[in-house]
């Protein structure tokens, strides 16, 4: 048996509402490079499903910025640290610099990719200059009393820097090593965007005050402002195309616009979200135009997490890439063929998205789905599924249009998990165990003790509970089969092999025991190689193997023939695997807490 990586399906972009969110291209223009969770994504701009992911950072990741020479990244988070790593071979660090007291809000590189700029919200200062190989210093930023939010270095000697602040100001630095030459006070609200023309010959700024300004790039001298009143919301980012005649920014009035620096006039624009409706989700928080490539293509950020591929002479997005922002709980495959090879994932952020198993492209399910943690996604024959959330809702999913369909029904109390069986929805709460048809309550059960996991067969319905026992029920739920007591732990996990002849258990203890469901005597006890939570266990069609994941960050490969035998991989996902699906013969997905989706190809041959 072997389990190896095929492809990982990056997170989308961290975003917060009214702040910026910083992109960055490499030079040939052919990966983008962000923040998300504790992790950072480099991923393809052409093939968005390819992806590599760095996980060095303990802390929530801010920022990622390509060097000028395309061979590192610089990456910051919210501890105010600075890690440069290696982007084209293994992912080695190359340092480790604490820069402020607290969260590192942007960065740059000087042209030579031998300096770095890290700017954020410190205690006892704003930003700091060193050098990307040994973190010395080599400058000094000073000139603000707040929150740094920006900073774009100069790429042509003589060095300059610019920087942009909560308290309205944009410093202008000479360099290196860089110093304090002039306080350009031309905003009146936070400074959020600043931007070196590729030629260095200009210099440009935006804010919450909606409003541009353009600057020399060398004496740091005000040119003048455009564009007033073109933005309705405030301007979070700001772009230059590499030819440096124009610039592109968004906004929060869900614009993007692309501006001619010559006319000061703008010869493009983008809206977001449906035609005079205001869209908080749509919001367009980041956006960067790729050098190095010949199709003046630029990408923006909503929000949500969207990236939408935008072209100059197109009124609408031609790609739009869409994915997790959040941790993600639950992961099924779509057996049904009509559907072609999709599954279906869960996060926390109430967000379910089909995926395609075979080209890795995400797309949000439409409708009105949930508004909290998903927490159970069940698979039914008919073209559809079932998923339960926390704003206590039970809804159903049209696998073929990728939309929820019918009214949700609420639930009594907070979904730990939904199964399906014989054409019935069961859903498992702190307070009861429901089956549903069709929408309606057709049997529900009050319960001692606070659902955990729940899972069925065509026969059998199993529950675990907060009473370390699992419950065994006809599909009914007109008959207690059995009850099964572990004084030791409690059961997080449920799955039965597609002939229902088998139930395998996972515990808290990160213990397996798979049992028979005939004589309910334990069959395999051995499957214990996990040190923490089982969250997921998954059979494959055959029903020879199964395949697990845990809170350990670990998956495992088991075989029913020889229980003494598994294959594993650790660290499959930053802080915990959430749940293991196979999408195939030979395939896994799985998912969790760092928001990506991962494949895997699986040999269990014997």
């Amino acid at each position: 048996m072997s389990i190896k990586s095929d492809a990982i399906w990056a997170a989308s972009p961290t975003t917060t509402r009214g702040l910026p969110t910083q992109l960055s291209s490499d030079p040939k223009g052919e990966r983008l490079a962000y923040a998300s969770n504790k992790s950072i994504f480099l991923r393809s701009i052409d093939n968005p499903g390819v992806a590599t992911q760095y996980v060095s950072h303990v802390t929530s990741t801010t920022v990622a910025r390509f060097s000028p020479s395309g061979y590192y990244v610089a990456s910051g988070d919210v501890s105010g640290k600075v890690r440069v790593w290696d982007c084209v071979g293994e992912g080695a660090t190359k340092g480790e610099y604490h820069i402020i007291g607290g969260r590192i809000n942007d960065l740059a590189w000087d042209g030579d990719s031998q300096r770095i700029i890290a700017v954020g919200d410190g205690k006892e200062k704003y930003g700091h200059c060193i050098t990307a190989d040994s973190g010395n210093t080599v400058g000094e930023i000073s000139g603000h009393s707040s929150q740094i939010n920006c900073v774009s270095v100069r790429q042509q000697r003589p060095l300059r820097a610019a920087t942009g602040s909560d308290d309205t100001s944009l410093v202008f630095y000479h360099g290196a090593p860089f110093k304090f030459n002039a306080s350009l006070r031309k905003h009146n609200r936070f400074v959020y965007g600043v931007a070196f023309s590729p030629d260095g010959s200009s210099l440009v700024s935006v804010g919450a005050d909606k409003q541009i300004w353009l600057f020399d790039g060398r004496t740091g001298e005000a040119k003048g402002q455009i564009g007033e009143n073109e933005h309705r919301g405030s301007i979070f980012s700001v772009s230059w195309a590499k030819d440096s005649r124009k610039f592109v920014t968004s906004s929060a009035d869900q614009t993007v616009k692309i501006w001619d620096v010559e006319a000061g006039k703008v010869v493009q624009s983008w809206r977001m979200g449906e035609e005079g409706s205001v869209s908080i989700p749509d919001h367009q928080v980041g956006v960067v135009w790729p050098r190095g490539r010949s199709d003046g293509l630029v990408i923006s950020l909503n929000l949500s997490g969207d990236l939408n591929y935008l072209s100059e002479g197109t009124p609408k997005p031609f790609k739009i890439v869409q994915g997790h922002q959040k941790s993600i709980n639950t992961v099924v495959f779509d057996k049904n063929p009509s559907s072609g090879r999709t599954f279906f994932t869960g996060s926390s952020d109430g967000r379910i998205c089909a995926w395609n198993a075979s080209t890795g492209g995400g797309e949000v399910v439409d409708g009105q789905g949930h508004s909290n943690y998903v927490s159970g996604i069940s698979p039914f024959s008919n073209g559809k599924i079932f998923s339960v959330g926390w704003d206590d809702t039970l809804r159903s999913i049209d696998t073929r249009g990728k939309c929820f369909v019918g009214t949700a029904s609420k639930t009594d109390g907070q979904p730990k998990g939904v199964a399906t069986s014989n054409g019935h929805a069961l859903t498992a709460t702190n307070k009861s165990i429901t089956l549903t048809l069709d929408g309606k309550t057709v049997e529900s059960i009050p319960t001692k003790y606070a659902a955990s996991a729940i899972a069925a067969s065509s026969a059998l319905v199993a529950v675990g509970g907060d009473d370390n026992t699992l419950h065994i029920y006809t599909d009914s739920l007109t008959e207690v089969v059995k009850e099964i007591q572990d004084t030791s732990s409690f059961v997080t996990a449920l799955s039965f092999s597609p002939s229902g002849a088998l139930l395998a258990v996972g515990f808290s203890s990160g213990k397996i025991t798979v049992f028979d469901t005939t004589s309910w005597e334990p069959s395999i006890t051995r499957w214990s190689s996990h040190t923490g939570r089982v969250t997921s266990i998954a059979w494959n069609e055959a029903g020879f193997h199964a395949v697990s994941g845990g809170l350990d960050a670990s998956i495992f490969l088991w075989s029913v023939a020889k229980p003494g035998r598994r294959v594993g991989v650790s660290h499959a996902h930053k802080e915990g695997v959430n749940g293991v699906a196979w999408i195939g013969d030979g395939k896994i997905a799985s998912v969790g807490m760092d928001g990506a989706v991962k494949v895997w190809g699986v040999e269990t041959g014997e």
